[in-house]
């Protein structure tokens, strides 16, 4: 099933085009991405490795979930919807805390242009049972709970897809 997307001007509004999410990175469109990030009450993050043959950044670690706003949806109607498809986890708007947005271009192959807004939100749970977990085996490989020193090595290791500020202002949140 094909993936329509909204391409957005440079102040993050829609233009009113919608093309295919090939087309969106084939063109380099910019267009928004949702980044959620769920920690528990002891400051740990529930990060996912990605599926190995994934486009980008296959098998490298990431937040909790990632995933692109399909056409018509809002930010946050895009987020419940990817935390739930990625990893099964049923979310409420009400438990959306939004961060902050960034823009991110970059070439990552001839035929894929990432140029991206995203809108980075954090989760806050009392408790993650990683036995409740349904991954989407297409999108995400494994995942874990990870304490400040675990991602901050992962980090260092550069195993993680590349979210520098959302890195920098998470590892606030961790313990």
């Amino acid at each position: 099933m094909e993936e329509w997307i909204d391409v957005l001007n440079e102040d993050g509004t829609k233009t009113g085009e919608v093309v295919t999410r090939k087309e969106v990175h084939e063109k380099g469109l910019l267009h928004r991405i949702v980044v959620i990030a769920i920690i528990d009450k002891d400051g740990h993050l529930l990060m996912q490795q990605r599926a190995k043959d994934k486009e980008t950044n296959p098998g490298k670690w990431d937040v909790s979930v990632a995933g692109h706003v399909s056409s018509g949806q809002t930010s946050i109607e895009a987020a419940i919807r990817e935390v739930q498809e990625e990893i099964g986890m049923q979310l409420r708007k009400e438990e959306l805390k939004y961060i902050f947005t960034y823009k991110q271009e970059r070439k990552i192959k001839d035929h894929f242009i990432s140029n991206h807004l995203f809108d980075f939100y954090l989760v806050k749970r009392n408790q993650i049972d990683l036995n409740q977990i349904k991954i989407q085996e297409s999108e995400v490989e494994q995942v874990k709970l990870c304490d400040k020193k675990e991602v901050k090595e992962m980090l260092n290791e550069n195993i993680t897809v590349e979210r520098k500020l959302v890195y920098e202002k998470l590892i606030n949140y961790l313990k």
